[in-house]
């Protein structure tokens, strides 16, 4: 189970000196960095808070840079603080430069011993409706879940949150509501729910069917304005869709997920009657001008999603009757991405293949054999190198000549 696409990052700019030809930091640039410290505390002057924190920013943008500061606890807890402070600290460079060295994964647990308390207190900034800089905590957020003890923490959080509201369901709110935050788009919270769907007790939620959580993240399936945030609901719906007790649910009338997880995948493919017919309604009679989701991450977890709810005969049936077939027929042949295509392929084989046989019939439940297991994973194996062939044949090849241009 995957949590969200991509990582955040922020431009941090060339690092501040200190750098040596070998891409290591010098000994004098570690003793530079801990002069910082006083100036990055509570109380220090504005103007030169804001200097240590650009500082530091910059440090963040090289890899040593990361490392030099991964081991500095005490800087990192004063980098904490100063990214939750209110103005005049320069919270938003300090906020961005935990983005970049929360992007590093072996830095996580550098983070959370110097500043246990990380997640909670980002947390909280994240969800403020009038945090200015609510963006950059939940792009750390949404760095830090990806890996599974930094999301056990902030699992911890939501749950220890204030009495009277579930701090999932702020977390939800805060996604789902347009203008939560004026200042703040918020978009990386996306991910940030994408990767707690990973962990059971987030999808139980989710899959509340008294809080509707569902039914809310459906619309942004083609939220217009950011594929963060598009590709974290997905993925958090692709993550739900693991649980196939709850896939009768899904597919019935009271969600009805499957035409918003095929309508993004659909194009202007004007269709016969007959097949118009088999279509759900909003998939049917598309304008001429109707583009497929742009991003080949987001098609591929679309369509994964809808192989999930294939597990079951009753799921594979319903996918059927909704004329999947179609779409991914025609999606087939558009697909420019070898790797997407032929999870197509797999949607597909599925849908128009034979029924498994008796005590078969739930794929999430078979036990394959080792040794077709091994097979399977040479198939993908051998796949993932003939797709990456492909790109790289994509990648060499020559640009088109515009007419009259003269050569270089």
């Amino acid at each position: 189970m995957r949590g969200g696409s991509g990582e955040a990052a922020a431009d941090a700019g060339a690092p501040a000196g200190g750098v040596g030809t070998e891409g290591s930091l010098s000994p004098e640039a570690a003793a530079e960095a801990a002069k910082l410290l006083p100036f990055l505390a509570p109380g220090a002057r504005a103007d030169l808070q804001e200097a240590a924190a650009g500082h530091v920013l910059a440090l963040t943008g090289s890899g040593p840079g990361r490392t030099l500061l991964a081991g500095q606890a005490a800087l990192l807890r004063a980098l904490v603080e100063l990214a939750a402070a209110p103005a005049p600290a320069p919270a938003r460079d300090a906020a961005r430069a935990l983005v970049n060295l929360a992007a590093d994964p072996s830095l996580h647990e550098s983070l959370l011993a110097a500043a246990p308390g990380l997640p909670a207190r980002l947390l909280g900034r994240a969800l403020d409706p009038q945090w200015p800089w609510a963006e950059e905590a939940a792009a750390v957020l949404a760095n830090l879940s990806r890996e599974p003890a930094p999301c056990a923490s902030l699992m911890e959080a939501l749950t220890a949150a204030e009495p009277g509201e579930a701090g999932l369901e702020r977390l939800v709110r805060a996604l789902c509501t347009p203008g939560y935050n004026a200042r703040a788009p918020l978009h990386y919270l996306g991910p940030v729910l994408s990767n707690l769907s990973q962990r059971p007790a987030a999808r139980a939620f989710l899959l509340d069917r008294d809080r509707c959580v569902v039914q809310r993240l459906l619309p942004l399936t083609q939220y217009p304005d950011s594929t963060v945030r598009r590709g974290g609901v997905v993925g958090t719906l692709r993550n739900c869709c693991f649980e196939h007790r709850h896939h009768e649910w899904l597919l019935g009338p009271e969600v009805d997920i499957l035409p918003f997880l095929l309508l993004p995948l659909a194009g202007p493919e004007d269709f016969s009657e007959e097949e118009m017919e088999r279509l759900p309604v909003d998939l049917q009679y598309l304008p001429p001008d109707k583009q497929r989701e742009p991003d080949a991450d987001i098609r591929k977890m679309l369509i994964e999603a809808i192989m999930l709810l294939t597990a079951t005969a009753p799921g594979r049936q319903q996918v059927r009757d909704q004329g999947a077939y179609l779409i991914l027929r025609e999606l087939h042949n558009w697909e420019p991405e070898s790797d997407v295509r032929g999870t197509c392929e797999k949607l597909i084989q599925v849908l128009i293949g034979d029924e498994p046989e008796r005590g078969m019939e739930n794929l999430l439940e078979v036990q394959v054999p080792e040794d077709v297991e091994r097979q399977l994973q040479e198939l993908d194996r051998q796949e993932q190198e003939q797709c990456l062939r492909e790109q790289q044949e994509r990648e060499l090849s020559p640009e088109p000549q515009a007419e009259g241009a003269a050569p270089t």
